[in-house]
């Protein structure tokens, strides 16, 4: 079960590291749990699209090498006319050394973005039709330029270069070495994901298993609510 205390220090880490990275979050980032636990409907697109804090650690019980630290700053849902946006966009922490498990998705087509300091590594892989890794080449683009690389193999992207992932191409990535900001030992860099439509309950698929919401263990109270935890609407509030 992954801690909240780990998950209360973990969104204050990313807000110093984002900010030192220079991106903005939006005013909802710091929406405390009593402003959300009386916020009404005005507020559903953050909800019902899945907008906010996104800690986890995909039930692998070691949050410092298999786990995320997000923000999702937009997003549309599938098949919703309400929230007809066909694209989202996510800052992703970069502790050194952490990393999502092996993954894939079915529909989603993402840009990976370092957007911080120091490198950011992807693994890549391609999938066959029953979604098992596969051998052979992929045909990808780094900042619009064609590249195509063997099956299994890395790309290291500078700051500020961007790849992008069709859908099936199994991943992982992390950040290495630079001079981005330490905290209690522990460097971190800056991601950044623009894609389409994020569905992240699905689309995902984890080729050694794992759990994109985890239990949690509520060892301290919750200075923040997850994407997946809102409250239901309260009649209207003024802000």
């Amino acid at each position: 079960m992954l801690k909240r205390s780990t998950i209360n220090q973990s969104i204050e880490i990313a807000r110093r590291v984002f900010a030192a990275a220079g991106l903005h979050l939006p005013a909802f980032a710091t929406w405390s749990v009593e402003e959300w636990d009386r916020c009404g409907r005005e507020a559903d697109e953050i909800r019902d699209c899945m907008l906010g804090w996104d800690v986890t650690d995909f039930g692998s019980g070691d949050f410092a090498n298999i786990g995320r630290t997000l923000f999702t700053l937009r997003n549309g849902r599938h098949n919703d006319p309400r929230y007809p946006k066909n694209y989202a966009e996510k800052f992703i922490l970069d502790p050194e050394g952490q990393r999502a498990p092996a993954h894939f998705h079915r529909s989603k087509r993402e840009d990976i973005i370092n957007r911080g300091n120091g490198l950011i590594v992807l693994e890549l892989t391609a999938s066959d039709p029953e979604g098992n890794p596969a051998g052979g080449t992929l045909q990808l683009a780094v900042d619009g330029v064609a590249r195509t690389i063997r099956s299994g193999s890395r790309v290291a992207l500078k700051p500020g270069e961007s790849i992008c992932l069709p859908p099936r191409t199994i991943h992982q990535f992390w950040g290495e070495g630079g001079d981005g900001m330490v905290i209690d030992g522990v460097k971190y860099g800056v991601s950044g994901e623009v894609s389409s439509v994020c569905d992240d309950r699905s689309d995902n698929v984890f080729i050694h298993g794992g759990n994109r919401f985890p239990e949690l263990d509520e060892d301290e109270p919750r200075r923040y609510y997850l994407c997946q935890e809102y409250p239901a609407a309260q009649p209207p509030c003024l802000r």
